[in-house]
Formats: C-alpha cells, sequence, structure tokens
C-alpha cells in the first residue's frame, strides 16, 4: 500500500512538472515576443529554430530578447531552489537570500570590485561575488547563534537584516566615494537586459549543476526539516548535510546577484508555493521550485518592459510587488505560532 502511494505521488508530481514546464516555455515565448517592438510567436519559433542572421526581427530575438528571458529563466530556478535550501535546512519559513543579507554580501563585494578593480572580467566577479555572499552568511550564522538559546528562526531573520543593512550601507558609501552610483544602481534595481551569451555560457553549467546537488541531497533536507533528533535516528549527517546545502544556496545566490543584481523575495515566495502544490517533501519542492522561479522571474521581467514602454522599471520591484506582502504575511503567521 505504501509503495502504491509513493508511485501515485511520484505519478501525480511527474504531471505538475510537465504543466510547470509548459507554463514556463510559454511565458518564455510570450516574453521574447512583447518589448519596444513587439512581434508575432511565428517569428520567435523561427528566429530559435531557424535562424536567418540577414534578418533584422532575428538578430533582435536571438541576440537581445532570448539570452534575457533565458537568463532571467535560469536565475530565477537558482534564487529559488537557493530559497528552498534555506527553509529546509534552518526550518525557517522566512529564510531567503535577500532577507538573509546573502545577496547584500555580494552586492558589497561588486561594489568594491567596481571601485579597485574596474576592469575586473565577468568570471572573475561572479567568483568575488559568491565569496561576498560566503562572508555575510558566515558573519549572520555567528550573530544568530551567538546569544543564548543558539540559532532560531527569528533570531536568523533579524541577523540577516542588520548585516543587510550594514553592508549595503557600506556598499552605498563606496558607491559615493568612487562615484560608482551609476554602475552599482543596476546592482541595486536588478535587471537581466545585461545578460548576453557568453554569460550564460558560464552561468546555465553552474546553476544546473548546483540544482542537481541540491536535488540530490533533497531527501536528507526532508529529514532535517523535520527536526535534528528525526533526522539523526534515521542516519543523516545532518552536518554535513546543512554545510552542503548551505553552500549550494551561497553559491546560487552569490552567482544570480553576480549576474543581474539583488533580487530579493523569490527565494522567500516560490518555495512556499511549491510546498502547497506537493507538500513537505524537499524531493517534489527543488525541482517544482526552480520551474516555478524560472516562470515568476520571466513574467517579473516582462512586466517591467511592459508597464512604460519603452522605459523599463527595475525588476526588483516587480518582484517585491509581490514578495513584499507575501512576506508580512509570513511573519504575522510566525509570530502567532511562537
Amino acid at each position: 500500500m505504501k509503495s502504491s502511494r509513493a508511485s501515485m505521488n511520484g505519478v501525480t508530481f511527474g504531471m505538475i512538472s510537465v504543466m510547470a514546464l509548459f507554463a514556463l516555455l510559454v511565458v518564455m515565448f510570450i516574453a521574447i515576443s512583447f518589448g519596444a517592438k513587439d512581434l508575432t510567436l511565428s517569428t520567435v519559433w523561427s528566429a530559435i529554430f531557424h535562424y536567418n542572421g540577414a534578418l533584422t526581427t532575428h538578430q533582435i530575438i536571438h541576440e537581445l530578447r532570448f539570452p534575457r528571458v533565458l537568463g532571467a529563466a535560469i536565475i530565477g530556478a537558482g534564487f529559488a531552489v537557493a530559497g528552498a535550501l534555506m527553509q529546509g535546512i534552518t526550518r525557517n519559513p522566512l529564510a531567503d537570500s535577500g532577507i538573509l543579507g546573502i545577496n547584500a554580501g555580494a552586492t558589497f563585494m561588486v561594489a568594491l570590485s567596481f571601485a579597485f578593480f574596474p576592469a575586473i572580467s565577468y568570471s572573475t566577479l561572479m567568483l568575488v561575488s559568491f565569496l561576498g555572499a560566503v562572508f555575510s552568511t558566515a558573519v549572520i550564522f555567528l550573530l544568530g547563534s551567538s546569544t543564548p538559546g543558539g540559532l532560531t528562526p527569528l533570531r536568523l531573520t533579524i541577523a540577516g537584516a542588520v548585516v543587510a543593512a550594514l553592508l549595503h550601507s557600506l556598499s552605498t558609501g563606496i558607491a559615493i566615494y568612487y562615484n560608482l552610483n551609476q554602475d552599482l544602481a543596476f546592482w541595486y534595481a536588478g535587471g537581466v537586459a545585461g545578460v548576453k551569451w557568453h554569460h550564460l555560457k558560464l552561468l546555465i553549467p553552474i546553476i544546473l549543476l548546483a540544482i542537481l546537488c541540491s536535488m540530490m541531497i533533497s531527501r536528507s533536507i526532508s529529514l532535517i526539516s523535520l527536526g535534528d533528533e528525526v533526522s539523526v535516528n534515521l542516519g543523516v549527517k545532518t552536518g554535513r548535510i546543512r554545510v552542503l546545502g548551505i553552500v549550494l544556496a551561497v553559491l546560487l545566490a552569490g552567482i544570480g546577484v553576480s549576474a543581474v543584481g539583488s533580487i530579493g523575495f523569490v527565494g522567500l515566495v516560490i518555495p512556499h508555493i511549491a510546498r502547497k502544490i506537493v507538500g513537505v517533501d524537499y524531493r517534489f519542492i527543488i525541482p517544482l521550485s526552480s520551474l516555478l522561479g524560472a516562470v515568476l522571474l520571466v513574467l517579473a521581467d516582462l512586466g517591467a518592459r511592459m508597464v512604460h514602454p519603452p522605459k523599463e522599471l527595475a525588476i526588483s520591484l516587480m518582484v517585491a510587488l509581490i514578495g513584499v506582502p507575501f512576506f508580512l504575511y509570513l511573519a504575522r503567521r510566525e509570530r502567532r505560532s511562537l
């Protein structure tokens, strides 16, 4: 009976995944079609599968819109999985790379790089951004666990907010002193307009590999989310899984910030939606979060382009319109449960 139920869950999840993947492909085609110059779906299809460099419409799609939309999808997936990992490992429903200050650490290192190494390469910037995310994560966990009673979800959130505020202030100070306001404005606002094919050659393999590794440890994360006592009794090496999960989350968040700037709330909202659909098993939550995160960021980028064309709004603003009310709702529910 138990085996049949597991099989049924797998079949149901397969159907949900196919629907989510189909939705992602649809919104990607729509996002490629609309912009300063609207294009038909047939033109988009032709440009992707039968590219003709002599046609201006094909050049617009191939060189500008397709890498932009593909970048939004892969980075949205990375942010969502990072949030799912953080929520599962810390058992904190408010965990997200932006709220916990991980994005702020990455942005701070980007500011330092622009100030002292203006000719830094993109691959080096990704590495520096990741190191900044590691640094801020270490400080946050150190602050959160240094008080009596140890690390709790509320203390982790407060420590993240404090570190994020400090690092954002330092980044702003560096930007003002070294006249980097225009350069750093992109990193604060967030956007995928600058994503090109040579960026994707670095981003796609790293993010997909990190998501694959996250799926490999998803069963252990499900057990950790039930409590340390349960997971240890079931043979989970909680310390090792936590470290690996945090490294993967920091890697996904740091690389995402290096590519598109500090975009928050994707990792907060999406895992909760996935959990409502497939339950508490992270073997299902992580892959579904990757698909839904991709859908959300593609739609946010499309909305940022379409609200007041030909001007564009910050993509982080579009995500925040969903994320802030959702965060307040979760914070209120969490306070009631204390």
